[in-house]
């Protein structure tokens, strides 16, 4: 497969403040997304999601009843799963049935599946500061194998904070959707991801070391800005996880020996 086409793209950020500092187009939570007998037992991560991944299909006009989807996150349901461990602790700890169902990482997976009545396939995956990288190497194994086009949704909601301080915030989350080569109407082409040297911007290197799932944000924004550069990093490490995006046909070779054009 010589490349990746993008479709489709959300942005969902719930904290104004942080919304307003994005280098591109974002919006705070759509609960509308959520079916009313789901949204009751619905966390920040499933709600954020659930607006990215709505977002996204509505911008490439697919029906994500019909697209394979995948799942990502650092933390998961890291509040859902803290609420847990409390009770644990309690010699007269309650355990919740639906806390412990919903404490998983595959929840947003597997209610979207539901909502959507999606009989496709759907991955759950967490790969810590690799998360991002790790995603949409998933994603390019898939598009490989099976053609077509997927649902790829990254997310984390806030962490509570004395777990990791200074860590876990801000929520953030956002959707791509992907297909199999070159398909007319992508936004942009996106290669498999490989280690290398691209640099990462300066301006938010603290913010994804302080939220790994923020290191799309070089790539969110060259998808919804037009501003395209040859290499994209994924991480703030050098070397690190990059892709190469655009058309331009002087770009590197791909690992399967193709040239871009």
């Amino acid at each position: 497969m010589e490349c990746m086409s993008l479709l489709g793209v959300g942005v969902c950020a719930p904290d104004p403040a942080f919304r307003a500092s994005l280098p591109f187009p974002a919006f705070a939570i759509n609960r509308e997304t959520i079916p009313p007998l789901l949204r009751r037992r619905s966390s920040q991560a499933m709600q954020m999601a659930f607006s990215a991944a709505s977002a996204a299909s509505e911008q490439a006009q697919r029906s994500p009843s019909s697209l394979p989807a995948i799942f990502a996150s650092v933390a998961g349901e890291i509040n859902t799963t803290d609420q847990i461990c409390n009770e644990l602790v309690k010699a007269d700890g309650v355990m919740s049935p639906s806390a412990f169902h919903n404490s998983v990482q595959n929840t947003a997976a597997g209610y979207w599946s539901i909502a959507q009545q999606c009989t496709q396939p759907a991955t759950a995956l967490a790969a810590g500061s690799d998360t991002l990288a790790m995603a949409l190497l998933e994603a390019w194994c898939q598009l490989a194998c099976q053609g077509g086009e997927l649902l790829l949704v990254c997310y984390d909601e806030a962490w509570p904070g004395y777990l990791a301080p200074g860590c876990g915030n801000p929520a953030f989350a956002y959707a791509l959707l992907l297909a199999a080569g070159k398909v007319d109407g992508r936004l942009m082409q996106i290669s498999r991801p490989q280690v290398g040297e691209s640099i990462f911007p300066a301006a938010w290197i603290d913010s994804v070391n302080s939220m790994p799932i923020l290191a799309a944000i070089p790539l969110l924004e060259a998808a919804l800005t037009g501003r395209v550069p040859q290499a994209i990093a994924l991480s703030p490490h050098v070397p690190g996880w990059q892709v190469h995006a655009g058309v331009a046909s002087a770009y590197p070779k791909t690992g399967d020996g193709e040239k871009w054009r």
